[in-house]
């Protein structure tokens, strides 16, 4: 044994160093993360084309969209588009297929989000044609026109709306239900002109 006469510290339990992102940080970055999607999603193409297929605008009356009275609704907040029953019904604009459903009120119904972070609703089918999770692309077949959920017994018909995800504020009026108006965007609006 050596007498060392330096002394010496206990030892210590050593620890890799832990590497910490403040929370600040992590949300900073996040932001960023969702500006940037909702900038892309914003600066996609948004063009539409009339859902139904041999549809002309002598299908359904311009009036009709924001109309009310209209039913448990309220307001009608899209537009019916009146064909033969069995009619392709084809994706206005291209994107992902959010929802496929069948309720009371809606019928057969497809919910697709496209460009501009809008949704587009295809209501009161006959039949569908994909299925939720798939991409659908501008005027693939995605179902037929019919008459189900609240339609059913009335003339066939594509109940069809879009709404956005990013509030659209300038679009609010006075009407009834006039504040969800920058939530509503009037399909028709988005059809190539004649």
């Amino acid at each position: 044994m050596t007498d060392d006469p330096t002394p010496r510290e206990p030892p210590t339990e050593s620890r890799p160093a832990r590497k910490t992102i403040e929370w600040s940080v992590i949300t900073k970055r996040l932001a960023w993360l969702l500006l940037g999607l909702l900038l892309i999603g914003l600066l996609v193409p948004g063009g539409a084309q009339i859902p139904v297929q041999g549809a002309t605008s002598a299908d359904w009356n311009p009036d009709s969209f924001w109309y009310e009275p209209w039913g448990t609704s309220g307001v009608h907040k899209g537009v019916d588009i009146f064909a033969q029953q069995g009619t392709p019904v084809v994706a206005a604009s291209s994107g992902w297929i959010m929802n496929v459903a069948d309720t009371p009120k809606a019928g057969k119904t497809v919910l697709v989000l496209g460009p501009k972070w809008r949704f587009y609703d295809y209501a009161h089918l006959h039949a569908i044609h994909v299925t939720k999770g798939s991409w659908l692309s501008k005027g693939d077949v995605l179902g037929e026109v019919g008459n189900t959920g609240n339609a059913a017994g009335k003339a066939p018909h594509l109940h069809f709306a879009v709404f956005s995800m990013v509030p659209r504020p300038w679009a609010i009026t006075s009407d009834k239900q006039g504040w969800k108006r920058m939530f509503f965007v009037d399909p028709t609006s988005l059809f190539p002109k004649p």
